[in-house]
């Protein structure tokens, strides 16, 4: 963990200087490689990694390589860890747990939606040192919404200050959950634990959208059984900012550098997030 607060002081000098450059980047990007591309993909710009439901496109890997070197540029002595890089090589992705500030990059956080024509997609970016998230930036170019969060600065959507605030007394908790696909037998038998009395589960979209939607409060939580850091570091901060929480199984919060204990959750009160993490614990309370 960053330990320094002058260091910490540094970087938020950094980013009350550059974050307009780091939006501008952004949009760039995806002026760029990805809309040019949205809904209009031909085939052999759409390749499989793991498996059917594992898409990568062209839009991916040059919105990557256009952040990559725009990123970079912008705080000299900083590393990216993307996505596409570290499928390509799978050691770039031990930066994150390195002492240079590192840009965790998903050019495009919900691929499958971006093959299928839905807007649900977007760019995330976060920053980060030691562990420490210090700023994020979540970029929907087919919805023109972009939102921001900084350290002890607060979570924004297009300027807008957010609040996630607690879920509505009385109602189902809604919940998304990871798609079976991305499961291990023992997590799909935790998250069948949110099937139950005053929870409403469904499956995820992007990651980063959804993250989103907790932070505006039209989500309650999520139940997420992955650890890659850039499906979750810019939306985790932008959670944090918005007043939300995250908690893994073993009481405590999601770190980026991994060896989290999965599933875990991110909520909008640290009430929801307990009461989500005990379920998926096995009716908890956690350490039980």
């Amino acid at each position: 963990m960053i330990e320094d607060t002058e260091t910490i002081d540094e970087f938020l000098a950094f980013l009350a200087r550059h974050s307009a450059d780091v939006e501008e980047a952004l949009r760039n990007a995806a002026a760029a490689e990805i809309m040019p591309r949205f809904r209009q993909l031909a085939a052999h710009e759409v390749d499989q990694k793991s498996g059917p439901h594992d898409l990568v496109t062209d839009a991916d890997r040059n919105a990557e390589l256009f952040l990559t070197k725009a990123l970079g540029a912008l705080l000299p002595g900083s590393v990216v860890v993307g996505e596409e890089a570290v499928h390509a090589d799978p050691a770039t992705y031990e930066a994150i747990q390195g002492d240079a500030p590192v840009w965790i990059i998903d050019p495009v956080d919900g691929t499958r939606q971006f093959v299928h024509g839905d807007d649900g997609f977007c760019t995330l970016v976060a920053l980060a040192r030691r562990g420490v998230l210090l700023a994020s930036w979540t970029y929907a170019p087919a919805r023109d919404q972009l939102a921001t969060a900084v350290r002890g600065g607060g979570a924004f959507l297009d300027g807008e200050r957010l609040f996630a605030g607690p879920p509505e007394p009385g109602r189902d908790l809604t919940v998304a959950t990871s798609h079976p696909d991305y499961t291990t037998d023992e997590q799909k038998r935790a998250l069948l634990a949110l099937w139950t009395d005053g929870v409403a589960p469904r499956a995820c979209g992007s990651a980063g959208l959804e993250y989103l939607a907790i932070a505006r409060g039209e989500l309650d939580a999520t139940a997420f059984s992955w650890e890659a850091a850039w499906d979750h570091a810019a939306g985790l901060l932008l959670v944090e900012e918005a007043g939300g929480t995250h908690l893994t199984l073993t009481g405590g919060p999601f770190r980026i550098t991994g060896g989290n204990t999965l599933p875990f959750t991110a909520a909008r009160d640290a009430a929801t997030a307990r009461r989500v993490a005990d379920l998926l614990a096995g009716g908890g309370p956690l350490g039980r």
